[in-house]
């Protein structure tokens, strides 16, 4: 990091980047105090500031030493500091580190420079727009909302019920961005912040605390900014060969769901796993069908289930449940929980904090008492889970940890809720290992934060409406595999079909054909009945659904070879599966733009069918290759948009000509 004088002021430069300018009549850094109101419901939450002050601090007194920079903001020159910062790093690695804040600061404002055609991208997993240029992004991990489009009929009904979401909200927010400028930026800090890139000369950055630190990096290229970022947040380990096997078909219909099985197997499926979320049993709610959230087998929903597991991993298919860091209050783990002093406390007395799930109540299981965490480990996980024979589960939630709750370690709520999801993937982890069981078997998360990459080995992108609407539907599946992807999380998959079923809102044969169509072609193809399956189609009902996604499995399974050489790259280079455009095609500016399509390894290019009843796509193919469309093996050259016809079982799929694995992909029409 350079420090470069100005009159009046100086420029802070990384690899001759200019990040920050300061003058005294346009300061970097804003400090003060604010109020915070924040209520939740259900996981969403409403969160309100009164900004008592905002300070700029427009006078900086500057001291070089020791191969740092130290940055001493006041508000004037015969002001007292109100804070530090401490500037240091090498060329193309940098941080800002911030010391002796006046204890009175709660809030903080800092301005990164910007160009006026910049392109930013990241912030964890982002739902609705990739590009968040142009709009602010709170950074706090929530429901994302059913509905989440102010200008559709489904959000006016869901803002009424409290379980409307806004562009923003998301499962995983990760206060880390990239820039077109070929630079990225973290703030460490587990505060309620936000990103604004609203304004065309600077990005401003607020965060509810001091943060820790400002880390940079800049490189030649994007490829290699992805991998920085992977170096520091941690990496994945490979996919197991299990799951290459073929798709993990979600059932939840009790024993009924291992005859419904064999309907898939008859069809031709490739199937590496089934996944029965009820295992624990289902408590039945208005909103639809839950689960008795008590982490244990319930024999009665399952007989035999004990036998079955071994039994069907005899036959190449692997027995999958569910989990999530609650516990409900009638069953039997919550009295054991709240006697050994494992649940996290109310604010105003020595009770577990309750928390309404929807329905029925929960404890909240306080992984920052190392007791509750050994024994959620040992005994849930392991001794429930793996020792009885899973070999994988949906890690659920994690966002709703209350702002206001009291743990072991005393962390305040409202830095602790952000951290919560870390947490929880951190809990997963070290059951697996207990076991010897990293990189076998497979947890997946919805919900994140910085430091998630290090312990979840597979993403799911949350509980989509199932339809095709851009911002809570098929569309935004690829928007979170591109953004999560760019920021170290290299496996991402979506429930096919979508979950969410509400006001009347059904699913359609096409939207699970087209759903399966983009699921051949992501790291792990998965279904899931949603969360009323006595009103939606399933696979299994429709016999050209169920032969339409049979022959998605063979593509996927075909696939493998390919896959396991895109897993294993991930795990050494942290390079995400599913690959934005600009990845491999940096000097197309066009490639900058696309959230709609993305990249499946270096080599193929998938466009996936977003719109009900269409019969022909079109896909922006980028300059710098040639390529041949999948189903017809039409050649086209690159930097341009093609349109090419997408009946039902032919997804708009592209190849390098001159791939390694060409005839791979080509003998995919074949099947």
């Amino acid at each position: 990091m350079q420090l470069i004088d100005q009159a009046d002021g100086f420029d802070l430069a990384l690899d001759g980047r200019i990040v920050a300018r300061h003058r005294a009549a346009a300061p970097m850094i804003f400090v003060g105090q604010g109020e915070p109101s924040v209520q939740m419901n259900k996981g969403h939450f409403k969160i309100d500031d009164y900004v008592v002050a905002r300070v700029p601090l427009a006078h900086a007194r500057i001291v070089r030493r020791d191969g740092e920079v130290r940055l001493a903001f006041s508000a004037g020159p015969s002001d007292a500091s109100s804070l530090t910062l401490v500037v240091t790093g090498g060329e193309n690695d940098a941080a800002i580190r911030f010391e002796g804040a006046d204890a009175s600061i709660n809030r903080l404002w800092l301005r990164i420079a910007a160009e006026q055609e910049e392109r930013v991208w990241g912030g964890g997993e982002q739902l609705s727009y990739f590009d968040m240029r142009g709009r602010r992004f709170p950074m706090w991990t929530s429901e994302p909302g059913n509905g989440r489009d102010k200008s559709t009929l489904m959000t006016f009904k869901a803002d009424r019920t409290g379980s409307g979401g806004d562009y923003y909200n998301t499962n995983y927010p990760q206060p880390t961005w990239l820039s077109s400028r070929r630079y990225a930026l973290h703030v460490e800090t587990t505060a309620y912040s936000a990103f604004d890139f609203r304004h065309g000369d600077f990005h401003e950055i607020e965060v509810w605390a001091v943060p820790e630190r400002i880390e940079l990096w800049a490189r030649d290229h994007f490829i290699d900014l992805v991998r920085a970022l992977s170096d520091r947040f941690g990496r994945q380990p490979p996919l197991p060969d299990w799951v290459l096997q073929g798709a993990i078909v979600g059932l939840k219909d009790g024993e009924r769901s291992f005859e419904r099985l064999e309907a898939f197997r008859a069809a031709g499926a490739a199937i590496s796993g089934i996944w029965c979320e009820d295992w624990v049993g289902l408590r039945i709610t208005t909103f639809g069908r839950r689960l008795y959230w008590d982490w244990k087998w319930d024999p009665k929903r399952y007989p035999g289930l004990d036998r079955k597991i071994p039994e069907l991993a005899g036959e190449g298919v692997r027995f999958l449940g569910y989990v999530n860091p609650y516990l409900c209050v009638d069953g039997e783990l919550y009295p054991h929980a709240a006697a050994e002093g494992y649940l996290a406390l109310r604010p105003d007395a020595d009770e577990p904090y309750i928390v309404d799930f929807g329905e029925f109540d929960c404890g909240i299981v306080d992984f920052t008492n190392p007791k509750a965490a050994a024994w959620f480990e040992d005994v849930v996980i392991g001794r429930n889970m793996l020792d009885f024979g899973l070999s994988g589960w949906m890690a659920d939630f994690g966002e709703y940890l209350p702002h206001d709750v009291r743990l072991a370690s005393g962390l305040d709520g409202m830095l602790a809720h952000n951290a919560w999801p870390t947490l929880w993937g951190q809990v997963n982890a070290r059951a697996v290992a207990s076991r010897g069981k990293t990189g076998e078997a497979l947890f997946f998360m919805r919900a994140g934060f910085t430091g998630v990459q290090a312990h979840c080995p597979l993403l799911w992108a949350g509980d989509q409406s199932v339809d095709f609407t851009r911002h809570d539907g098929l569309p935004s599946v690829i928007c979170a595999a591109l953004s999560s992807g760019l920021v170290g999380n290299a496996f991402h998959h979506s429930d096919i079909g979508g979950y969410t079923s509400l006001y009347g809102n059904v699913r359609t044969a096409e939207l699970m054909q087209r759903w399966s169509e983009m699921a051949a072609f992501t790291p792990v193809m998965r279904s899931h009945e949603g969360n009323r399956p006595d009103q939606n189609l399933q696979l299994d009902q429709d016999p050209d659904v169920l032969a339409h996604f049979a022959r998605m499995t063979r593509i996927y399974r075909h696939l493998a070879p390919y896959l396991a050489e895109l897993s294993q790259e991930a795990a050494t280079t942290g390079v995400p599966v599913q690959r934005p455009l600009f990845l491999h095609f940096e000097g197309d500016p066009r490639a900058f733009e696309c959230q709609v399509s993305y990249l499946y390894g270096p080599d193929l290019l998938v466009a996936p069918v977003l719109e009900a009843g269409a019969e022909r796509w079109s896909a922006y193919l980028p300059a710098g290759a040639e390529w041949r469309h999948l189903w017809s093996g039409e050649t086209f050259a690159g930097g341009a948009e093609v349109s090419v016809a997408a009946p039902i079982g032919q997804p708009p799929v592209f190849y390098r000509a001159d791939a390694a694995r060409a005839d791979l992909f080509a003998a995919l029409a074949t099947l």
